[in-house]
């Protein structure tokens, strides 16, 4: 095993000193083997950037199927590629008890939310599967998406249990938040600054050391474990306030008969305000993570009003798309249990093709209350995965013969240069434009006869 520095080792007296500490930290790392538990989306990217940067890597997953697949060579995340998932030493397991060669062991298991609660019913149990079969001088790092003070008060204990070791003394615990974005090149293990929080300064030291090897863009050394926890969630609490502000103003001038953007335009023009737009807030984060600063802040005392409200905003916005469609049609003199309307982009975010979590599927919903029929078409997600997970067909190829209506939901690069005149003419008679991220200008889709709403 590899245990932390010690204080002679990370002593420094110079140039010289600095330098030997240098050669014993690449040494040791070089020497070192990672276990990444949860082979998902956060994963399987860990698992496969630690191997290709010279590491012995172990991934572990409790589902046959999808360690079957990795073995086979084949992405199961199609944010790699086939021939990444098996660059390097990495070797892919259902067999928990590899967890006793690892140096390291990074836990990635799923957090979900469930009736505004968070559910570690995953950390948990990868907790105690971990302890089964710990040996001492092990760092375990989580980087699941917790509230403050979960690595610290329950899953090191559960560990403790498991293992009948001793945070601290037999096994180090450190977190990281996975901070990569799914689908998104540019935002990937290598190019996003790491995060560490360890529980004192040899396994801070440590854990940031590891990072370092294969972050280009570095790692930030967060002064506690509960800093480290604290910032993930309250990065995308800032970014849900601030979007739930927008479209609670968006919501609030449509009242008003004033354009959103326009207004959006003209405050932008002042040095100090900050650019943010309304729209669906769908994805695994965003929607997600208020929740867990929520629950934390209840026990310590505190009243989130504020982001449990802008929650709530957030959460409303799917039926403001279908509102603004069904009025839409009506004024282009549609009946509704007759109409049909083709959704553009069903994914998250646009140029990704990930559905999971995505709030297009409320705005089709809402529609098909009443009587609406809606088709799909998406180039970047699956299409049998979005007709079994919204309930509707799609197009494999785009086209707008025989709608009375299009939604722009989610806006990929592929829909940058749709020609309204050419759209307006496939559709018939005052078709329904409903374009929830302003992609379109107003007064180019009127001239062209639609009768245009945008959030």
């Amino acid at each position: 095993m590899t245990p932390p520095l010690s204080d002679t080792e990370r002593r420094t007296d110079g140039p010289e000193s600095d330098e030997r500490a240098e050669q014993l930290t690449e040494e040791r790392l070089r020497n070192t083997t990672v276990c990444v538990v949860g082979l998902g989306y956060v994963g399987l990217p860990l698992a496969v950037g630690f191997a290709q940067a010279d590491y012995r890597v172990i991934g572990f997953d409790v589902d046959d199927s999808k360690v079957e697949t990795l073995q086979n060579g084949v992405d199961t995340t199609g944010d790699l590629s086939d021939s990444a998932v098996l660059d390097g030493d990495i070797t892919y397991t259902t067999d928990a008890a590899a967890v006793r060669d690892a140096d390291y062991v990074l836990v990635t298991v799923p957090t979900p939310v469930e009736d505004e609660r968070p559910n570690l019913a995953f950390i948990e149990s990868a907790a105690e599967t971990v302890g089964e079969h710990l040996t001492r001088d092990t760092t375990v790092v989580l980087e699941s998406t917790v509230y403050p003070g979960v690595t610290r008060e329950e899953f090191a204990p559960a560990i403790e249990d498991a293992s009948g070791l001793e945070a601290g003394e037999d096994f180090f615990v450190a977190y990281s938040p996975e901070r990569a974005t799914p689908g998104d090149g540019e935002h990937s293990l290598d190019s996003v600054v790491k995060v560490v929080g360890g529980q004192n300064d040899d396994v801070l030291e440590n854990v940031a050391a590891l990072y370092e090897s294969v972050v280009d863009a570095g790692v930030h050394r967060a002064p506690s474990i509960e800093v480290a926890e604290a910032c993930k969630v309250v990065e995308n609490v800032q970014r849900d306030v601030n979007i739930a502000l927008m479209n609670e103003l968006s919501m609030a001038l449509e009242k008003m008969d004033i354009d959103t953007h326009d207004v959006l335009e003209a405050a932008g023009t002042k040095w100090n305000f900050h650019d943010y737009r309304p729209g669906l807030v769908g994805g695994h984060c965003i929607p997600v993570d208020p929740y867990f600063f929520a629950h934390r802040a209840k026990e310590s005392g505190a009243d989130p009003e504020l982001i449990l409200t802008s929650r709530d905003v957030n959460e409303s916005m799917p039926d403001h798309v279908a509102e603004l469609t069904i009025k839409a049609l009506n004024d282009g003199h549609k009946t509704l249990c007759e109409s049909r309307v083709l959704v553009l982009g069903v994914s998250y975010k646009p140029n990704v093709g990930d559905i999971r979590s995505s709030k297009v599927s409320n705005v089709i919903d809402r529609l098909h209350q009443y009587g609406i029929d809606v088709v799909g078409y998406d180039p970047h997600a699956d299409d049998d995965a979005v007709e079994r997970t919204f309930g509707i067909d799609v197009q494999e190829s785009l086209s707008f013969a025989d709608f009375d209506g299009v939604i722009l939901a989610t806006p990929h690069a592929e829909f940058d240069d749709l020609d309204l005149g050419n759209v307006a003419t496939a559709l018939g008679d005052d078709p329904a434009l409903i374009d929830i991220a302003g992609a379109f200008d107003a007064d180019d889709a009127t001239d062209h006869g639609f009768v245009y709403r945008r959030v």
